[in-house]
């Protein structure tokens, strides 16, 4: 089974899948490498915008998979697993048309990452999100922390990742992270939640992309999202992340 899915819609834009749901669309090794083809291809076509979205109900992504990001591995190993990802979340923020995180159900850790590159985020209702490393000793990996100040105020992007709390979708829409909350019967029909996208056209849609990459500085983030990888890296051999991942997997 593929674990990630791309496909071109007849309406001309592309979805990307995270397709693991027996795992919670956690992201193996395997997964970061097929993501980052995937988008490569991706941004060669002409597509008006990106959606990435997951398999299943449950999970948009449950974060690193711990079979590869495990308690154990050194400074050096931890920074060569982690790396990969950040160059796929640097691909997703720097992706030349707009990009959209369907969140069909909860994200943490990693996965809160994933959607935070993205360019908007809507999520169905009843879902939960969580930048949780902080309580397994660690903080984000992938630059998704780095991320998350130019996307929300900063004073809530340093709560969030201090206190690693998980909120409902409601408070984070509150907050700015989300940008709409679909019903159940709004979420099964993705020609009228993808409406607004849709009724643009491609020129549009490179213009205010453009636009809203200058606002943001994007060459300036990959510098600032390597220091994250590093700087996780260097927390992973920690006693703290030891005991944490062990609680974790014997739960």
């Amino acid at each position: 089974m593929e674990t990630i899915q791309y496909n071109k819609h007849e309406d001309g834009y592309g979805v990307i899948q995270l397709n693991r749901p027996e795992k919670l669309n956690a992201i193996s090794n395997e997964m970061a490498s097929e993501l980052k083809n995937v988008l490569e291809s991706a941004k060669q076509t002409s597509i008006k915008f990106l959606v990435i979205t997951g398999a299943g109900s449950k999970m948009f992504c449950a974060g690193g998979d711990l079979h590869n990001l495990h308690g154990e591995l050194s400074t050096d190993e931890a920074f060569s697993m982690l790396y990969p990802m950040k160059e796929v979340l640097y691909e997703i923020v720097s992706f030349p048309v707009p990009t959209i995180c369907l969140l069909n159900g909860d994200a943490l850790g990693g996965g809160c990452e994933i959607a935070t590159a993205c360019d908007f985020r809507i999520a169905k209702e009843n879902t939960k999100f969580g930048f949780v490393q902080t309580k397994l000793g660690i903080t984000p990996g992938w630059g998704g922390g780095a991320l998350l100040y130019e996307k929300v105020h900063p004073s809530f992007a340093y709560q969030w990742l201090m206190e690693g709390e998980v909120y409902n979708a409601s408070y984070l829409q509150k907050q700015g992270w989300l940008h709409k909350i679909a019903s159940e019967e709004l979420w099964n029909n993705h020609q009228k939640l993808l409406n607004p996208y849709l009724s643009k056209s491609l020129n549009q849609m490179n213009i205010l992309k453009m636009q809203y990459r200058k606002k943001l500085s994007i060459l300036g983030f990959s510098a600032l999202m390597d220091d994250e990888v590093r700087n996780c890296a260097k927390l992973w051999e920690s006693q703290e992340h030891k005991e944490a991942v062990q609680q974790f997997i014997s739960r």
